[in-house]
């Protein structure tokens, strides 16, 4: 009986806030019996970095030890290893295991192979973990290999895994006059798709140049819906080391366009904030020059701020984007229009977000602002939703 009990709470534990769990969860580089018949006997590229593995194996190693002839990686932000700095240059390698040239498109140019690479191969093959949000770059990659796939009559293969912060949609959508690297799509921050559904609004959309088509084929991850709280079981990149801080980064981004360090250089990226000059807080840090972060906001200054790491994870997926974090900063160190960068309206997305918080607006005030933006836009992805909402 007591088993019962306790049998019967974990699972209302789970369900109260209408999510379920992920342990169950197939990813589509796994489906191998549905897309090894497509790729029998064709040159193959594939766009991944250090997330791609299938269990313990990496997709590139699993194609070539099955007999597949892969002839090109592409490298997204991070590079294929998932160990370089956010917006750092990446150069071009080889992969010392298994000898194949690894392309970066992270490399300062536009982030699309030329049109010598394109004829090398005759399917893409896309395998890489994405955070949903819209200012995480591997998204944008995808939707430029997209562009010159259809370009050049090359096929695309997106083996589909699921979404960490698939189980809602937040924010603004962009205001195209912001596109920029970190904002790509008329999508909000957080668009609550995996990739393969992206890329599925991507053609339907007419989101490419010139009304451009993708060929594009989507592997669904099996066992996966938008309630599913799926604990990723590989950091996505340097300073994304946890599901705090997975779950923090929609909050806690926007630091990045203002002189407030989010924890770039300590053990704690996007789950701590501060600036030298913030008063009243007890918690300090001191950013350092650490991999991933060799030259962080406010390197080797001690700073006064919060730290959000010990916050429940169920409190921060209620809130969703918290503005109130910025607010308290902007407020604190008085610094009006010196606090923003002109950065912060490539990553809101929007011009009037600024504007509220100088004058006086709060957190919730301003996302009643985007709230129709988030109605139309979960209306215009559902024809291209591959799982339960």
């Amino acid at each position: 009986m007591l088993l019962k009990l306790f049998c019967f709470f974990l699972l209302f534990s789970v369900t109260a806030l209408g999510f379920s769990q992920d342990r169950t969860v197939k990813v589509g580089a796994s489906c191998t019996e549905e897309y090894f018949p497509l790729l029998k006997g064709k040159r193959i590229a594939v766009f991944s970095n250090h997330t791609g593995m299938v269990g313990k194996e990496h997709t590139v190693d699993l194609l070539k030890r099955s007999g597949f002839n892969v002839v090109a990686i592409f490298s997204p932000e991070h590079g294929f290893r998932g160990t370089a700095d956010a917006g750092e240059h990446v150069a071009g390698s080889i992969d010392p295991k298994t000898g194949i040239p690894i392309r970066s498109l992270y490399n300062g140019k536009n982030g699309k192979p030329s049109a010598e690479t394109m004829r090398l191969f005759d399917w893409l093959v896309v395998d890489i973990q994405d955070v949903g949000l819209r200012f995480y770059t591997y998204y944008i990659s995808m939707v430029k290999l997209m562009d010159v796939c259809a370009e050049h009559g090359k096929k695309m293969l997106v083996l589909d895994r699921p979404n960490p912060n698939g189980h809602y949609v937040d924010g603004p959508i962009l205001d195209m006059k912001y596109k920029s690297g970190v904002g790509w799509l008329p999508i909000p921050i957080v668009h609550g798709l995996t990739l393969g559904e992206l890329a599925q609004m991507v053609n339907g959309e007419k989101w490419l140049p010139n009304g451009r088509n993708c060929d594009l084929t989507v592997i669904p991850c099996k066992n996966y819906t938008h309630q599913t709280l799926y604990r990723l079981p590989i950091s996505p990149s340097p300073n994304l080391p946890n599901m705090k801080a997975v779950y923090l980064y929609p909050s806690l981004c926007f630091f990045e366009a203002t002189p407030v360090s989010l924890g770039r250089g300590t053990s704690l990226p996007f789950q701590i904030y501060g600036h030298p000059n913030m008063l009243g807080y007890n918690f300090s840090f001191t950013p350092r020059s650490i991999a991933g972060a060799k030259n962080p906001p406010q390197l080797n200054r001690k700073c006064y701020g919060a730290d959000l790491s010990l916050l429940k994870d169920e409190e921060i997926l209620a809130k969703g984007i918290d503005l109130s974090y910025l607010i308290e900063a902007y407020r604190n160190l008085h610094m009006d229009d010196f606090f923003f960068s002109s950065f912060f309206e490539k990553l809101i997305g929007v011009g009037y977000v600024r504007k509220m918080i100088a004058s006086g607006k709060s957190a919730d005030e301003i996302k009643a602002c985007w709230h129709p933006d988030i109605l139309r836009f979960k209306q215009q992805r559902k024809p291209y939703l591959l799982y339960p909402e």
